[in-house]
């Protein structure tokens, strides 16, 4: 149960917002842009803005990644797993149905990620403590546990890549104790670990993964501040603990100020009507 729980947690959900006036010029593609639009659920776009940036940026192994986590939310937002994130309680996850994948999808996503981590691991062989290399292989191995859990219903293979994700983003952070979205793969497995009984906390930390409740708080709540990329989905997954933690009305909050900054994602407001109708 521990297992399939930190397995689906750290899941990603969905993405922002991009409107120019018609007479102003097209920007460049941003990665910042890219990750605006798939919290928006504009795909499409986001899919667009993150191949000019492979254009543009051919040795940059972040690129592909984020074209990977864009493949990944929009294979989520069909299968109707982003609205699956709130799960009260282990029973409720645990009893969740398996997903049927688009295979060309995954082929997609696939490719996408082997490309993200052959560019990082070229990069690494010259400079162990290149930092664009060392979040994309963080960033890649968390997408990995996220398709493992929530579309093959994996668990113990989303565990070996959450592991995975924890090591990495303990390298990063070493180099850059700055790069907040690092710690959204620490934060939320601490939190998650931590809120289970002592006996899986045991077996989790002799499997080199370790909990600690509050410590995870603290870490998603600096991502949700300072974060590049992934201070929304910090706050996504902050959203989720209060939910756990039945506290809803901080949940509703955070839900709240993501609903107003992304208006076409209906995550958002549905969750929030979800909240409301408990009281």
């Amino acid at each position: 149960m521990g297992r399939a729980v930190l397995s689906g947690a750290i899941c990603l959900g969905t993405f922002l917002l991009s409107a120019f006036a018609v007479d102003v010029p097209a920007p460049a593609p941003s990665l910042d842009r890219g990750f605006r639009l798939l919290y928006n659920l504009d795909f499409d776009q986001a899919h667009q803005v993150f191949l000019s940036w492979q254009h543009e940026h051919p040795q940059d192994p972040v690129g592909p990644t984020a074209e990977a986590a864009g493949i990944l939310f929009s294979e989520f937002h069909r299968l109707g797993v982003l609205e699956g994130q709130f799960y009260e309680n282990d029973k409720k996850f645990l009893s969740r149905d398996k997903r049927d994948p688009d295979t060309g999808v995954r082929d997609r996503f696939n490719a996408a990620l082997a490309r993200a981590q052959s560019t990082a691991s070229l990069r690494l062989a010259s400079n162990a403590n290149d930092r664009d290399a060392l979040f994309a292989m963080t960033l890649s191995s968390g997408l990995q546990a996220d398709y493992a859990a929530l579309i093959e219903k994996k668990n113990m293979s989303s565990l070996h890549y959450t592991r995975e994700a924890n090591d990495w983003a303990d390298r990063l952070l070493a180099v850059d104790p700055g790069c907040y979205d690092a710690r959204v793969a620490t934060g939320f497995s601490k939190y998650i670990i931590g809120s289970m009984a002592a006996p899986l906390r045991w077996v989790l930390r002799i499997g080199g993964v370790a909990g600690d409740k509050k410590q995870g708080i603290v870490e998603l709540q600096m991502t949700a501040d300072h974060g590049q990329y992934l201070a929304p989905f910090a706050r996504i997954l902050l959203a989720i603990a209060y939910v756990r933690d039945k506290n809803n009305t901080r949940a509703r909050q955070l839900l709240a100020s993501l609903r107003d900054e992304f208006p076409k994602n209906t995550l958002f407001t549905h969750e929030i009507a979800r909240l409301d109708a408990v009281h």
